[in-house]
Order: C-alpha cells, then structure tokens, then sequence
C-alpha cells in the first residue's frame, strides 16, 4: 500500500521532479542535474558534508541517496573531491531545500550543472525527513527518479518500472564498477594548499588492491601509510595477482550483494588465505574475507551510511567514529570459530569488524579512509602495512 506521507492524487504545479517507490508512493518536487529517469534503491545518508564524495563512491551503484542534512550543494563541486573517474556511483539523490549557488573558496562549479554532467537526477523539495521515517520502518525501497523540465511524467509506467526492477540482493555491481586494467597507483592524500602528494620512490611494501568499486582515496591512505600500491580490476586471477609478487593485498569496498560477488571473489581470497598473505578488507571487502573464511553475510533492514557512525572496539573499548557506507552485514550470530569480531556498531550491535585467527588477515565494515568524514581509524592502514615488513 502506498504511504500517505509521501503519496499525492495529483502533481502540484511547477513539480518538475517526482520519486515513484514499488509500492505506488508518489512525491513530487522540483528536479535538477540531468532530465531523464533513473531505477534504483533508495537509502539515507545522514553525513553533513561529503556530498560530491558520495555521489561518486562507486559503492552507491544502483542506489538514490536521500540525503538527511537539508542543505545540499551549498558548497558547490571541485575536481579534487571525486572519489571515482568514469564509473557508476549513486544514480541520483533527493534533497530538501533547493540548491543554491555555492559559496565555498574550493568551488569550481555548482552542484546542479556538476549533476547534469555526470547524468545524475536530482530532485528537491521533498520531505525528506518522511522519506528517511519510511525507510526506517519499512526497508529500503525500489523507486525510480525522474526528472522533466515540462513535468510530463507517466506515473504507472514508472511505478511498473519501479516494480520490475529485482533490487541488490542477489546483484553483483562490483564488475561493473570495477576498472578494467591494472594500474600502478599515483598519488597519496591531499592537504590544503598543496593538493594532492605523489607516492614516493623509495623501496616500499607492494600492495596489491583489488577493485571491487574502489574509492580513491584509499588508495591515497594506502601510500600514506608506506605503501606502494597496485590496483587490479574485480575479476582478476590468483595467478594474476601472485605475479605481481605481492607483499599484502588489499580488499576493496563496493556495490551490490556480497555473495553475488563471492562467487568469484571468495575462492581467490580463500587462496590467499591459505598461503597466509597478509589481507586488509573494507566494507564490501571485508565482507568477501568473512565469506572466505566461512562466516555468512544478510541483507540490512536499513543499512548503514553516514559519516557519524560509533563503533566499538572490542579489544580494549575504544570508540571510533566512523564512516559507513553499506546495506548488507556479515552475520555475527553465526560467526566460524576461525573468526573472531574484533568490532561492532554501537547503533544496532551489527558487526564492523573481524579478524582470522592464526592468519594475517583482517577487515572492518566502515570506511577508514572517510571521506568524507573523521579519520579516527587511520591506524588500520598503519596496521596492515606494518604486517608487511
């Protein structure tokens, strides 16, 4: 049945944009970015800054983001805050107050003509509050995003549209989001007034990252922390990987179903773990190390995504704040002996984190390369790369 609190009879006037959920719901605003339509799930972000982060953290594939903070864009967008380069991220994203024209120093353009050129719909003047209620009690659902400057909307095909859309479980997104060849990764983190650093030339630990729809960023941290890192597409081979002559591989976060992409991912990284190579993994990455080692992952009623997000460490009760980007968990109630939770969330007890006993092997569900957000969590790079020698 349709909600109320986001369902309208009729569209108001001057509604350019409307959202159309797989339950009939209707809500209408004004749309901006590109003209067009977009399917997908949609999910709630409550970070209040890192706007241009998310919409192109490939981890957002297939998914709308609502965002929870109301004012979006006021910042404008900037080269350097693009957390990918040509691959999927976030189809389009809903917001409550209009966007306004940027008033930033780092601004090198707004956020509205940065949407249409990405080909992102947006839509503002949505209650997005009502929104964000509705996915807290009922799950994340199908919609579809559209958005004409004429408001010509043909609302039961895109309620069908919507319908007939399978959803992530079940998806595996992060063969389409990976890059498609090897690549020796330039580039460390970025500081105000210089940029971003290069990697240097000394001889460094090699890092081999696999990218199931990585940020950058983590690759900037990665160097940060003293490594040399190279960056191969999802689907790579074991052999592939070991000729590069690895000292540690990196596991990347990513889209979609974890068990989707376990199918190809997880026998590689059982390998890996039965040579005892050092493995760090990351969100959808640490999902594909739980898998390996025998635990089990489950779709999230909500999901996790934010950049404010507390989570326990349990070795010593150290709370980090962390960001999160993720609507699917490993299991902790059905954990194998050979893993052991090394973090949880402090919001619902889900797990953030494992280890493998007697492996050099590690993961954590959250982003410790934020952006955007706090950089608590520095220290798990630091960790991995100091495993290296």
């Amino acid at each position: 049945m349709a909600d109320p609190a986001l369902s309208h009879a009729s569209k108001p006037e001057g509604a350019t944009g409307v959202l159309v959920l797989a339950d009939g719901s209707v809500a209408w605003g004004r749309g901006f970015g590109a003209t067009g339509s977009a399917v997908g799930e949609v999910c709630f972000n409550t970070a209040m800054t890192g706007y241009q982060e998310v919409m192109t953290d490939p981890s957002y594939a297939g998914q709308v983001v609502t965002f929870t903070f109301p004012h979006i864009g006021n910042v404008g967008t900037n080269p350097e805050d693009m957390e990918s380069h040509g691959v999927p991220g976030a189809v389009g994203c809903l917001v409550r107050e209009d966007v306004t024209d940027p008033a930033n120093f780092r601004s090198a353009g707004g956020f509205q003509a940065w949407m249409e050129k990405l080909g992102k719909v947006g839509i503002a003047g949505l209650d997005t509050r009502a929104l964000t209620r509705r996915i807290r009690l009922s799950g994340a659902p199908n919609a579809v995003i559209a958005h004409d400057p004429k408001g010509e909307f043909d609302i039961p095909a895109l309620i069908e549209r919507a319908r007939n859309w399978p959803g992530l479980e079940g998806m595996d997104l992060a063969r389409v989001v990976s890059r498609d060849e090897k690549q020796a990764w330039e580039g460390s983190v970025w500081k105000l007034g210089e940029g971003f650093g290069r990697s240097p030339r000394d001889s460094r630990p090699h890092v081999v990252a696999i990218d199931y729809g990585a940020k950058d960023n983590i690759f900037r941290n990665l160097v940060k922390a003293g490594a040399s890192v190279t960056v191969v597409p999802a689907q790579t081979s074991l052999e592939t990987i070991l000729g590069l002559k690895p000292d540690g591989v990196f596991l990347s976060n990513g889209p979609g179903d974890p068990a989707a992409t376990g199918a190809y991912a997880v026998p590689v990284i059982r390998k890996l773990l039965e040579m005892d190579m050092p493995v760090f993994g990351i969100c959808l990455g640490h999902q594909m190390l739980a898998l390996a080692a025998g635990a089990r992952t489950t779709k999230m009623h909500q999901g996790h995504r934010g950049a404010n997000h507390p989570v326990k460490r349990k070795a010593d009760g150290v709370v980090e704040i962390t960001s999160m980007n993720h609507g699917f968990a490993v299991d902790n109630t059905a954990l194998p002996d050979t893993v052991e939770e090394t973090h949880v969330s402090l919001f619902d007890g889900s797990n953030c984190g494992i280890a493998v006993k007697g492996k050099r092997a590690f993961g954590v569900q959250y982003h410790p390369e934020a952006s955007p957000g706090p950089q608590d969590s520095f220290y798990l790079f630091e960790k991995f790369v100091g495993m290296l020698g």
